[in-house]
């Protein structure tokens, strides 16, 4: 089968020819249709998690996948030919979802796909939406509350906003005049910052004593922490974490995205009402992802998505 692979740290993706996988007792073989870029793809690339995870080379790239059962493993009930999407989960570093299949396990980073949500929508939900989930439910923001999300234009960042101004609370969101602005506005983002810019002054003249809660996705988690009114709430998926804090008198959740199949089914639902939408930027061919990972790096609005097909 065809997968983007890596050799070495550092080396750049490519297409290869790998052995199909079989799945075990639990596992599931999925036939991949469509998947994403994320954050955790390029770390992966250029090393950054080699001293805290356990990487064996030739390592397949890709979390997120959406496709069809192919075959499974004894002691799995789903059938041949259902659909389903999620984000693979192994203790190694190695076979990932840029592929044409992949096997996962039954029971965790998996759910089934609704008929109304299609594969290029679920292959950029999993691991982003999971992130963006864990970060709003950290925080729980209220109706009448403020939200401030810095990064909000990237994957995880764009559904957090949607999450966010879904509970009835008022979002700032940060992002650049123009394109970026006119995206974030458009997923429910009440206020725009210039992060480019002065933010402190700019949230200050909207939340003069503050803002109750923020999701720290890129950026100075200290300039937010110091934006929180007090008793105000703080989510990171950046590691930043309450000893960091110092004595603030605020709460500092970090947050590991953590895709079970509630969530998965979660997501997926409020895809397939309408009640929150996936921004794809961009989407590129499987023997296009060293493109794709440039595009990541230099920033886009919204998701980059990768078709199997």
């Amino acid at each position: 089968m065809r997968a983007v692979t890596i050799d070495d740290f550092g080396a750049t993706p490519t297409v290869t020819e790998t052995a199909k996988p079989e799945p075990g007792p639990g596992e599931i073989l999925v036939r991949v249709r469509a998947s994403s870029l994320n954050g955790f793809d390029g770390a992966v690339i250029y090393g950054v998690f080699k001293d805290m995870l356990e990487h064996k080379f030739p390592i397949t790239l890709g979390k997120d996948f959406a496709g069809t059962v192919e075959a499974v493993g004894e002691g799995v009930a789903r059938a041949a030919g259902e659909r389903v999407f999620g984000v693979v989960m192994k203790p190694v570093v190695c076979e990932g979802s840029f592929a044409e299949y992949v096997v996962v396990a039954d029971g965790y980073g998996i759910a089934a796909l609704p008929e109304a949500v299609d594969f290029a929508q679920a292959g950029a939900l999993g691991l982003a939406g999971t992130a963006a989930v864990d970060v709003i439910d950290a925080i729980a923001p209220k109706a009448g509350e403020t939200v401030l999300v810095s990064g909000a234009t990237g994957g995880v960042g764009a559904y957090a906003v949607q999450l966010a101004q879904a509970t009835g609370a008022t979002v700032l969101a940060t992002a650049k005049p123009g394109e970026e602005a006119d995206f974030v506005r458009g997923l429910g983002a009440a206020h725009v910052v210039d992060y480019t810019g002065d933010l402190t002054a700019q949230v200050r003249a909207i939340a003069p004593e503050g803002v109750t809660t923020a999701v720290h996705l890129v950026g100075d988690p200290l300039q937010l922490a110091d934006l929180l009114a007090p008793g105000g709430r703080i989510a990171s998926t950046l590691g930043f974490g309450p000893e960091a804090a110092g004595d603030r008198d605020i709460t500092v959740t970090s947050v590991m995205a953590n895709p079970d199949t509630a969530t998965l089914e979660r997501l997926a639902g409020a895809v397939a009402d309408g009640t929150m939408k996936v921004s794809l930027a961009q989407t590129f061919p499987l023997d296009a992802v060293d493109r794709a990972v440039g595009a990541f790096g230099a920033g886009t609005v919204g998701k980059i998505g990768i078709s199997v097909d």
